[in-house]
């Protein structure tokens, strides 16, 4: 006799929820699929398909964390696919979510660095998804800033706002935070312990420690690639960041503590996309941007932005780039430092460039270039701007002309940036190493351009960077059509070696 199939059972949950917000089963899939359109994900769900998950069939993939995203946002409170009556699942979106709160900030990025430093492989395979610069960036341009980031009670375990917790984390008494300043409830803390526990008070010793290692891993970064040290910095965030988010702290300590956490987030973003963890990367950079409201920091807000956008250039999406460094100088406005203003010109310059506006491009640049030559050395500018100077608009300006095929200018540009920029940064001189031998590929200097290549190649087999691996084989393939030249023979044989 044949076996029936198991019976399905109804939904309640779901079907709860839907009466709870209002939806018909057409609307409900509809949002799904707006939903998907903004993680790049093309999902054509109806109002059958809502009827079979109210009849008890699991939708798959990413789905289940789709709804629970439409019915939070539709609510108002943060609901999983398991409040849903649906299967639990590895959102591929994860990361993207811009919180409502900093209790809710710490509970995504704290998730996220666990998986990262775990085994969760998968994480750094995760693509990169253009929709899903959109509403992060647009909520932190016109979201409102947080009131209040101090916390002066931990809650027991399991319950909201706890470690594991799922809901925003009570506050201490009303009006805390900016009245009273630094008066937080103070946990005892052990004379001697291995490691942070959650819930003991931080100190601004403890988030100098933390600007310390930001310095120390963007060193390694800078010479030897993200590759070389980003386990050991996402281990770091999990293992001292998160308990001192999770810790006690009045107002003004609590927003150093939420711009240094935004700070070393954004780094392990850079460093992943430094190894083309693209879509790793991304999800870093969101959280860093709402770790960076809650610190009350527009200006590194629109530094994180930046560095959206170089990412989005670096992948071919001229026109997101071009928009987030557009938001950037909105959020920060005609107030910030020169310095600040010509980085942010010329990023939006280099997404120009991709798309090849040559007008558009050169007008940016000319903007970038008018505002460092108003910048003075007595201009109180943040630590993060302190490296963009002379020799890395120069860079720019020689990466735009080259993507516009201007060799000429591309070349002028390249070799000043190189005469100028310190050894310490490795990996930047190899970039501008390898635009300046396109641009001596393409006025005819064979040589000179593989000599320079030959530099670059050696240079990378030094490090643990796949965009400096990258850079090199785009070098390699505008040899292609130059491929029985005795020079190009020559610089083949030299790099096999390597």
């Amino acid at each position: 006799m044949t076996e029936r199939p198991p019976q399905r059972i109804p939904n309640r949950q779901l079907a709860a929820l839907i009466a709870e917000a209002g939806f018909s089963n057409a609307g409900l899939a509809r949002r799904v699929d707006q939903l998907g359109l903004e993680h790049g994900l093309d999902l054509r769900y109806d109002k059958t398909s809502v009827t079979r998950w109210l009849r008890g069939q699991q939708p798959r993939g990413t789905t289940p964390a789709l709804i629970a995203e439409v019915f939070t946002r539709r609510l108002g409170r943060r609901l999983s696919a398991q409040d849903l009556g649906l299967d639990a699942c590895a959102p591929v979106y994860a990361g993207l979510e811009f919180a409502a709160s900093p209790a809710e900030a710490i509970d995504i990025v704290s998730g996220l660095w666990r998986k990262d430093s775990g085994s969760h492989t998968e994480l750094r395979k995760i693509a990169f998804t253009p929709a899903g610069l959109v509403v992060p960036s647009r909520d932190w341009l016109i979201g409102r800033a947080d009131d209040r980031v101090a916390r002066s009670t931990v809650p027991p375990p399991g319950t909201p706002g706890a470690p594991g917790g799922q809901g925003p984390a009570p506050g201490g008494p009303p009006g805390e935070g900016a009245r009273t300043g630094e008066r937080a409830v103070r946990a005892p803390v052990p004379r001697q312990r291995a490691e942070r526990a959650p819930g003991g008070r931080v100190s601004m010793g403890d988030i100098a420690a933390l600007r310390s290692v930001g310095e120390l891993f963007r060193t390694l970064d800078h010479a030897y690639g993200g590759g070389h040290a980003r386990q050991a910095l996402v281990r770091y965030l999990e293992h001292e960041a998160e308990p001192m988010l999770r810790g006690t702290y009045g107002e003004t300590t609590g927003r150093r503590l939420f711009g240094a956490a935004a700070d070393l987030t954004r780094l392990a973003g850079w460093t992943s996309y430094d190894i083309a963890a693209h879509g790793l990367a991304q999800r870093y950079y969101v959280q860093a941007l709402r770790l960076a409201q809650a610190a009350g920091d527009r200006a590194y807000g629109s530094y994180v932005l930046v560095t959206m956008s170089r990412q989005a250039v670096y992948l071919g999406h001229g026109r997101e780039a071009v928009q987030l460094a557009r938001v950037a100088q909105q959020g920060v406005g005609s107030g910030a430092p020169p310095v600040v203003q010509s980085l942010l010109h010329a990023v939006e310059a280099r997404g120009h460039a991709v798309l090849g506006e040559v007008r558009a491009c050169s007008a940016s640049l000319a903007r970038a270039e008018r505002a460092l030559e108003a910048a003075r050395p007595s201009d109180d500018v943040p630590y993060w701007i302190r490296f963009f100077d002379e020799a890395e608009l120069a860079d720019e300006f020689a990466h735009c002309h080259r993507d516009l095929q201007q060799w000429r200018a591309a070349a002028q540009h390249a070799e000043r940036s190189l005469q100028l920029r310190p050894a310490a940064y490795a990996r930047s001189r190899l970039f501008c190493r390898v635009v300046l031998g396109c641009a001596r590929l393409g006025l005819g200097e064979l040589e000179q351009a593989c000599a320079l290549g030959a530099e670059a190649a050696q240079a990378a087999s030094e490090m643990r960077s796949v965009r400096a691996v990258e850079y090199v084989r785009d070098f390699e393939r505008r040899l292609d059509p130059y491929r029985d030249a005795a020079a190009v023979r020559a610089y083949r044989e030299k790099v096999a070696l390597l």
